[in-house]
C-alpha cells in the first residue's frame, strides 16, 4: 500500500552535499521541501536557487514553518538542531552519527524521550535489498545461529577532503571510525539483532592524511593538504556480546589495499557474504544428505537507493504513527562503543562497555 507524504511539510538543516542528496529524494517522493538552514550564504544561495525554496540562516525560522526536518549538519551541531526540533515536537531524521561525542549523544536522545514528534538515525545501509534478504533469512531462522560478523568499510584512497569538518576532531569527533565505522558497527549489531555489547578492543590510527606527500586520485571536496589533519583514517576492532556473539571491524579512508565492503554473517546453518556497496550476495552451507557435499547459491537482487528507502520509512511512519522505530537508542549504542574504540586504542586495553 502506498502512503501519501504529500501533507509532512518538510525543511533541511546542513545544505552541503548530503542535505542537497536528501533533497533529490524529498522531490522524487513528492514530500513538500519547504525550506533549508544553514549558516554558509553561499549554500544557502544555492540551495535556494536550485529548488525554488525559501532559506535561513537561523534554523528556528525554518522550524516555524515545517512538521518535520531533516538534519545533515557537521557531527558537532546535531545537538543543537535536534534538540530545538524536539522542544517544538516536530519529526526529525537525523544523520548519522548521533553526535560527535558521547555526551552530546546522550543527551539528544534524553531531550528526545519527551518528545512526540518521531526521530529516526539515518542508517540507510539498513534498507539495502542484499541487507533486506539477509535480515529476512536470519528472522526465519534459515542461518541458524548466528555467531560472528565480520564487517569491512575499506577505502583505498577516501580521506573525504583534507581540511574540511570531516578530519578535524573538535567538530567530527573522530575520523574514519566514527564517520565509515558507524555504518559497519551498526549493520553487524542489526544483523545480530542488537545483542547487549559487553567490550571493545581497537586500535585506531593515522597514517596517511597527515602526509605531505598523500597521493590520491580524487576527494569529495579540496584538498587543503595535512594542516589540522588529527582524526584517524583507520580502525581495526573486536566487539564482544554478553551472548557471546562478536564482531570483528575493519575500516579506513586510506589503505594500501584493496577497498573492501564485505560484510560476512556466519551462522550454524549458513551464512552469508554480501558487498555494501555493490549489493552482491551469496549464501554458503553444507550438507551431508546424500554425499557430502557444500553448496554455495548466489543471490540475484535489483539495487535500491537506501536514502530513498529510508527516507520512505521514515515519513510512512509518521503517517500511520508508528512508533517501532528504535533507531535513536541503537545509535547511542554504537556511539558507546565507538567511544570505547577510541579510549581502547588510546589506552592500549579492552573497554568494558556500559548500558
Amino acid at each position: 500500500m502506498m502512503t501519501d507524504h504529500t501533507d509532512v511539510t518538510t525543511g533541511i538543516v546542513g545544505l552541503g552535499n548530503i542535505g542537497q542528496y536528501h533533497a533529490e529524494r524529498l522531490v522524487d517522493l513528492g514530500v513538500p521541501l519547504i525550506g533549508g538552514m544553514d549558516v554558509a550564504a553561499d549554500a544557502r544561495t544555492r540551495f535556494a536557487r536550485r529548488y525554488d525554496v525559501d532559506v535561513y540562516e537561523d534554523h528556528r525560522e525554518l522550524y516555524d514553518e515545517v512538521d518535520a526536518v531533516i538534519i545533515t549538519t557537521p557531527n558537532k551541531y546535531h545537538e543543537e538542531y535536534a534538540i530545538d526540533a524536539f522542544e517544538r515536537d516536530l519529526h526529525v531524521l537525523l544523520e548519522k552519527p548521533l553526535a560527535h561525542s558521547l555526551a552530546s549523544a546522550r543527551r539528544i536522545v534524553e531531550a528526545a524521550t519527551d518528545a512526540d514528534g518521531h526521530c529516526m538515525v539515518g542508517f540507510n545501509n539498513r534498507f539495502s535489498n542484499a541487507v533486506r534478504i539477509v535480515k529476512n533469512r536470519l528472522d526465519r531462522g534459515e542461518l541458524g545461529e548466528v555467531s560472528h560478523v565480520e564487517a569491512n568499510y575499506v577505502r583505498r584512497r577516501g580521506i573525504p577532503g583534507r581540511g574540511s569538518w570531516f578530519t578535524r576532531r573538535q567538530i567530527a569527533g573522530g575520523g574514519a571510525l566514527i564517520d565509515l565505522g558507524v555504518h559497519a558497527i551498526d549493520l553487524a549489531l542489526y544483523l545480530l539483532d542488537y545483542p547487549e555489547v559487553a567490550e571493545v578492543s581497537g586500535v585506531t590510527r593515522s597514517e596517511f592524511g597527515s602526509r605531505e606527500e598523500y597521493a590520491y586520485l580524487d576527494m569529495w571536496a579540496d584538498d587543503a593538504g595535512p594542516a589540522g589533519f588529527d582524526v584517524d583514517d583507520s580502525a581495526s576492532a573486536f566487539v564482544r556480546c554478553r551472548s557471546g556473539q562478536s564482531i570483528s571491524l575493519e575500516v579506513a579512508w586510506a589503505t594500501n589495499r584493496p577497498a573492501n565492503h564485505e560484510f560476512v554473517v556466519r551462522g550454524t546453518e549458513s551464512a552469508a557474504v554480501f558487498d555494501l556497496l555493490e549489493g552482491t550476495l551469496s549464501f554458503y552451507s553444507a550438507s551431508n544428505v546424500g554425499p557430502d557435499h557444500l553448496e554455495d547459491t548466489t543471490i540475484e537482487t535489483r539495487q535500491n537507493d537506501t536514502h530513498t528507502d529510508e527516507q520512505r520509512a521514515f515519513f510512512d511512519r509518521i503517517a500511520i504513527d508508528e512508533r517501532t522505530d528504535d533507531s535513536l537508542g541503537q545509535a547511542l549504542t554504537v556511539q558507546r562503543i565507538v567511544n570505547g574504540i577510541y579510549r581502547s586504542s588510546e589506552d592500549g586495553g579492552t573497554v568494558t562497555i556500559d548500558e
